[in-house]
């Protein structure tokens, strides 16, 4: 069967080296926005189950070292409030210290303000990927399709044949290199946008951990609003009020 002498097969058969590079770059660059936005999509799945988790199991209990056990491994909320509970433990061990002259409350919130910004540091990772592809693809299929208009008009004046069934098939085989640019912009700009909106909610989540535990440590029981939000979700037995807080080593 003969080929095609238009399509991508055509234009990759008869382009020259900067034609071919810039197509290998945009689909090197497809395949590593998908990459971000699969992996990433699965990350927000998994800390929206964990933030899940840490509003309701974790209160449930009556110590933190079994909250924090209830939460499992590989949780950004537990680690939250395993920093919560090394930094109550190294201010009461290290008394008389520089860091001394920080009470208990703003030691605390240190500790987990900086917890809370590792986390969103993993939650931001690879996301610069996305906001380059979607912004720079479409100028480099751009310039795929300037390079290539540029050569077929140099052929055509060449062979000295300008009819339309000559200045079509170049011409058009060109302009296919834009659309490559925006096939590969478009899901990476949505995927970017979906995936801030994932990552905000799970960073006001976050915080508003982060806000129950600071004073769960410091008063000994969460925030009255969380409390009763807590007793109403579990049909009244107030149980999320009555985690112990590490008070020493």
């Amino acid at each position: 069967m003969e080929a095609s002498p238009y399509g991508l097969e055509a234009l990759w058969g008869q382009g020259d080296f900067v034609i071919k590079s810039v197509a290998v770059l945009l689909v090197a660059m497809s395949i590593a926005s998908w990459y971000v936005i699969l992996t990433k999509a699965l990350q927000i799945l998994r800390f929206q189950r964990a933030a899940h988790a840490a509003g309701h199991q974790f209160w449930d209990t009556t110590s933190l070292p079994e909250g924090i056990a209830t939460l499992g491994s590989e949780n950004p909320f537990a680690e939250v409030a395993q920093a919560g509970v090394s930094s109550m433990r190294h201010h009461a061990a290290h008394k008389g210290h520089l860091h001394d002259q920080l009470s208990v409350s703003d030691w605390v919130t240190l500790s987990l303000r900086q917890a809370i910004d590792e986390v969103s540091g993993k939650l931001q990772a690879g996301m610069a990927v996305l906001a380059s592809v979607g912004s720079t693809a479409p100028f480099v299929g751009l310039f795929g399709t300037v390079w290539g208009i540029y050569h077929a008009l140099v052929s055509i004046g060449t062979s000295g044949q300008a009819s339309i069934d000559k200045v079509a098939g170049p011409v058009g085989e060109a302009l296919i290199m834009t659309a490559l640019g925006l096939a590969v912009a478009i899901p990476a700009t949505f995927g970017y946008n979906a995936l801030v909106r994932g990552n905000k909610t799970i960073i006001a989540k976050l915080n508003k951990f982060g806000f129950d535990l600071h004073a769960l440590f410091v008063t000994g029981s969460r925030s009255s609003n969380n409390e009763a939000d807590s007793a109403s979700g579990a049909g009244g037995s107030g149980n999320g009020a009555k985690l112990v807080a590490v008070k020493g080593a």
